[in-house]
Formats: structure tokens, C-alpha cells, sequence
């Protein structure tokens, strides 16, 4: 019986890593004031015919910290890219010198800064409901075990090993948030 309460672990802690990740990620679309090529994560560029990310159709650089050029594969794309670039609607004014595209990343203003500290703290909300939700299948998943006929000390057990990786994820995310949050506030 203990090899499913060991299976019912692995995937919380599996489901609850794929919470943090998912974190990760989004945390990365959120940008703090210095440029970098993430920022550009979720333009999709026109490629022939098809929605292609530009990552796939360009290189993308940070000469500086308040620089990013992007330079196509073929010129013929410089006009869909810096389309795409002001349809993404994500603050930026591309500039076509012919050759690449470049984006002046502007400092970010006290009250946007707060804006992606409030969009920071959404996410990672949405991360801790992840990993509760993990917990609660868990737990679930362990009732049902118990009924089955499972020694109710084994499940006990079990529960509070939910608990516990619970309570370490939640720790891991309000860390993951503090960094993110002084990183976006940093002038």
C-alpha cells in the first residue's frame, strides 16, 4: 500500500514543481526595467503565411540595458516584425534602420513599477492555488486509499507529508515574489 501513497508524493511534488516553473515563466514576461530578449517572448510574427515567434525569424540582443535589436534571417521581414512588435502592445516604439529593428526599453515609471509588483503578486496567488489544488488531490487521492482499507497511521502520515511540501512550495513562491519584487522596484 505504501508504494501508492509514494506515487501519490511523487506526482504532488512533480505537480507542485510544474507550479513554480509555470512561475518562473511568467515572472520572466514581466520585465524590471533593464532590457532583455524575454521581453519580446510573445510576438508572433506573420512568417509566410503562418504565426511563427519571432525568436524563430530573427536574433534578438541587448547591446545595453536599455537596448534590444532585433535582426531578421531574411530583410523582407523587417516590416511584419515591427508590425508585430506594435501589435504585441507591450509598451514598445520599434525603429527600422534598414538593417535590424531596435527598441529603447523606457525606464519604467514609479506607478508602472507598481503595477508589475500588483501583476507579480497575481501570479504568484495563481501559483499557490496551483499547489493547494495539488495538496487538496493529494489528500483526496490519500481519503480514498484509507477507505480502501489502508492503515489510517500510514495516511495520517502521508497527509502531513502533503502538508509539508505544501508549506515548502508556498515558501518557495513568497521567495521567488520578494526577489521579483525588488528586482522590479530597483531604479
Amino acid at each position: 500500500m505504501t508504494e501508492e501513497i509514494n506515487f501519490i508524493l511523487d506526482s504532488t511534488k512533480e505537480s507542485m514543481e510544474g507550479s513554480i516553473a509555470h512561475l518562473e515563466k511568467e515572472f520572466l514576461n514581466i520585465r524590471a526595467g533593464k532590457a532583455s530578449p524575454q521581453m519580446l517572448g510573445g510576438v508572433f510574427v506573420d512568417y509566410y503565411g503562418s504565426q511563427t515567434p519571432l525568436s524563430q525569424v530573427a536574433n534578438i540582443n541587448t547591446p545595453d540595458a536599455r537596448t534590444i535589436t532585433v535582426t531578421p534571417w531574411e530583410k523582407n521581414m523587417l516590416q511584419p516584425i515591427e508590425k508585430a512588435i506594435m501589435i504585441a502592445n507591450i509598451g514598445f516604439n520599434p525603429m527600422n534602420n534598414g538593417d535590424n529593428i531596435i527598441i529603447s526599453v523606457p525606464p519604467l515609471t514609479e506607478e508602472r513599477r507598481k503595477d508589475l509588483v500588483k501583476q507579480a503578486k497575481a501570479e504568484a496567488e495563481d501559483a499557490k492555488i496551483g499547489i493547494r489544488n495539488a495538496r487538496k488531490d493529494a489528500n483526496t487521492d490519500i481519503k480514498k486509499l484509507e477507505k480502501d482499507g489502508t492503515s489510517e497511521d500510514i495516511c495520517k502520515t502521508a497527509e502531513e507529508n502533503v502538508q509539508k511540501l505544501t508549506d515548502a512550495f508556498i515558501k518557495k513562491i513568497d521567495e521567488h515574489l520578494a526577489i521579483k519584487e525588488a528586482e522590479i522596484m530597483k531604479v
